[in-house]
């Protein structure tokens, strides 16, 4: 891992353990991107810039007129807005005299050791001296603009991670119109674009076209980043597989708009940006004032989708995920929701911690309809306080009774919500987003808060601190059940409304960050109607987010399998449910695959089926490390084979495997070889439940015959191999 600068060439290099990234700063001042893909060993890559003729229409860069340079074709790193280039820009800011022509060029630069923090925001960390910073210095002289541009690499991993600021110089107000955190330019076209779609219950399905002239985009104006399209993105070359093949990654660490636009133009060159969606946004910047915007991460593998989604698997639980459960072992949690609904109260509650403590479940987790006077979805949210008609003895009463049945005990949130029907929202009911002269559209019988405001915020933090600071409470499910409607505030002036949907973003960031600093053995899990808002920006504070709303088992294969491209199975919250379609044995699997619990009713188990439960836990305990940091191998989608789907976890010294295969549908035929990946050849395996033993060759090469076993709808296999 290095960052080195050429003072001859002015050519940047940024080195991690196998990529190499090089741009130069050209003699006007702009930085041109030259490289990024396997490492090279070359001190020269300039030649590399050379794009040929551009057309009569594309305009000189002044002062460089018959010299064949204009911006309309060149490979920037922060490409402007309105003075040459006519691709999309990464920068666009209105100066003082209305006009948004914006032209930033090199004026110096610093290279660090370490990575420094993004003040208000989420961002890959290093707690341990393992990275280099690039700091990249630009002026805009005509405006006053001075942007930072942050290239940050590790010495252990592929991955490179983008940030920029804007700082008024001057003495007059500047606005940001756009302002991208990555950009990256390909010499070519012949990639696919690979990204996560959806819809609530249906989240991050992958899918994959060509690129073509033109732009191609995916986005959020929802105020969050959404169930429907997730803030990644994969550009892998035509022949590319999940073990082969060259693949870049990208993902924004954000929790609000977005968009990820990738445009080809009549060069048969790529430009991909990614960054805070300009829809709706706009930041008026005070002189001297600073902006930054998100963080973005990205990496390339000639090794396929398989390993661009390890790496990002290995760089988020390293360097983005913290705390004291970043590391530990999560317990078997069941939660009370699809058991029970609003309809509990401390005795059923009490009632099923006592089953599942037989069954060797560890915590359970009383999810919505404990606070206010809320009997259903339609009021009480910001009334952060104990319904009393339900749990009659008090909420340490039945967190006393939990204790005493050996379980830890967990609570749900909603704190960025509000319904009309609560104390708060007659007391303060400018406290919601709302546009005045507009009446607001309800959603789930709810309002929005506005997080812009710090007395929202404190409000909230007082409300949920008196119970969790009363009480000993070891989990908190926090979830965001709508899209933001009206997204105006009234503690903001007219001038600075296009800037509630970030501000609301931030809000939300040090709400959180004051709840994890004040109660850091708590496990935060995150939620939005499931995954609606399944973003790195969440996992920096919480080390896992419900996957999906949709337990049942075949369905969450889909989800599971696209949120993976990205996501360490370690972060996707996932249980068994009362779903019958499938086998009890088959809803544990694919739970597996997650963070592992359960959302049922424990009392209407059989006695064959809880014996099965117990079983099941003895299993996530004895995997439960392999799983969360080993190396993942998805062998067969379901999104690609209609019948099946495989996967496989490999420890990361290759000495034990854990391979679980379900069928969705019955196959065509019995026969079944499936070839197993990320072993050594030379060592030998036992298959646990069998004592048959066999090479890491043969496993991979030949695979292992599996006929006959899995024929069936709903059938699933889980095979644990340990090396000899």
């Amino acid at each position: 891992m290095s960052i080195s600068f050429n003072e001859k060439t002015r050519v940047f290099r940024l080195d991690t353990v196998t990529t190499t990234y090089a741009f130069c700063i050209h003699e006007a001042g702009f930085p041109l991107h030259l490289y990024y893909g396997k490492h090279l060993p070359d001190d020269d890559l300039k030649h590399l810039l050379g794009r040929g003729m551009f057309t009569s229409f594309s305009p000189d860069v002044p002062g460089f007129s018959h010299t064949g340079f204009s911006l309309d074709v060149q490979p920037q790193e922060f490409p402007g807005f309105g003075t040459g280039d006519f691709r999309a820009s990464a920068v666009e800011i209105q100066n003082a005299d209305g006009n948004c022509a914006t032209d930033f060029r090199y004026v110096s630069h610093n290279i660090l050791k370490g990575k420094p923090d993004l003040c208000g925001l989420p961002h890959f960390r290093d707690e341990n001296g393992e990275s280099e910073t690039l700091v990249l210095c630009l002026e805009d002289r005509a405006t006053g603009a001075e942007a930072q541009l942050l290239y940050t690499v590790y010495n252990d991993l592929p991955i490179m991670t983008r940030s920029v600021s804007v700082t008024n110089r001057t003495e007059k107000p500047l606005r940001i119109q756009r302002l991208a955190s990555l950009c990256l330019e390909l010499p070519t076209m012949d990639y696919d674009m690979i990204h996560l779609y959806g819809k609530w219950g249906k989240e991050r399905t992958e899918t994959r076209r060509a690129l073509t002239h033109g732009t191609q985009s995916i986005e959020s104006r929802r105020g969050s980043s959404s169930h429907n399209h997730n803030p990644f993105v994969a550009l892998a070359a035509k022949d590319s597989a999940e073990e082969h093949g060259e693949v870049y990654g990208a993902a924004l660490v954000y929790s609000g708009n977005f968009k990820i636009e990738c445009e080809v133009d009549a060069f048969n060159t790529a430009r991909l940006l990614m960054g805070i969606n300009p829809d709706g946004f706009s930041w008026l910047l005070g002189p001297n004032e600073t902006f930054t915007a998100p963080e973005a991460v990205f990496t390339f593998t000639d090794g396929g989708l398989g390993e661009m989604s390890r790496i990002f698997h290995r760089a988020i639980r390293k360097h983005l995920l913290s705390g004291p459960w970043k590391d530990r072992e999560r317990p078997v949690l069941i939660n009370s929701w699809e058991a029970a609904y609003f309809d509990f109260d401390d005795d059923k509650l009490a009632a099923f911690a006592k089953e599942a403590k037989s069954l060797g479940i560890e915590m359970l987790v009383m999810d919505d309809g404990w606070f206010g006077h809320r009997d259903s979805d339609d009021s009480s949210l910001g009334d952060w306080y104990v319904n009393e008609k339900k749990l009659k003895g008090g909420l340490g009463s039945l967190i006393e009774r939990i204790h005493a049945e050996g379980l830890k005990f967990g609570i749900w949130y909603e704190p960025e919500m509000i319904s009309p029907d609560s104390d708060l929202y007659r007391a303060h009911p400018d406290w919601c987003l709302h546009v005045p002269g507009r009446e607001n559209s309800p959603a789930r019988q709810q309002y929005v808060l506005d997080m812009t405001r710090e007395d929202v915020r404190d409000n909230i933090f007082a409300q949920m601190c008196d119970v969790l600071s009363k009480n000993e409470i070891d989990y908190v499910k926090w979830d965001f059940n709508r899209n933001l409607t009206e997204v105006g505030s009234a503690a903001l002036p007219p001038e600075r409304q296009q800037e509630v949907f970030h501000r609301f973003v931030l809000g939300t960031y040090d709400l959180m960050d004051r709840f994890v600093k004040t109660f850091p053995n708590i496990l935060f899990e995150n939620c939005s109607g499931g995954g609606g808002r399944f973003d790195l920006g969440m996992l920096y504070y919480s080390p896992q987010i419900w996957c999906s709303d949709n337990t049942d088992a075949i369905e969450r294969l889909t989800i599971q399998f696209g949120t993976s491209l990205c996501y360490p199975l370690s972060t996707m919250g996932a249980h068994v449910a009362a779903r019958p379609r499938t086998p009890l044995s088959t809803r544990a699997a694919v739970a597996m695959m997650g963070t592992f619990g359960y959302e049922l009713d424990p009392r209407r188990l059989t006695d064959a089926e809880k014996d099965e439960v117990r079983a099941e836990i003895r299993a996530y305990h004895e995997t439960h490390r392999l799983v969360s940091e080993g190396d993942l191998y998805r062998l067969i989608s379901p999104t690609q084979d209609p019948f099946r789907a495989a996967w496989q976890v490999v420890s990361p010294d290759k000495t034990e495997t854990l391979v679980t295969t379900v069928v969705m549908r019955m196959p065509e035929t019995m026969y079944f070889p499936l070839r197993l990946a990320g072993l050594d050849p030379e060592k030998r395996y036992t298959d646990l439940a069998t004592g048959e033993t066999y090479s890491g060759a043969l496993l991979m090469y030949a695979g292992i015959n599996l006929t006959g076993r899995l024929y069936l709808d709903g059938q699933s296999a889980v095979l644990d191999f340990k090396a000899e």
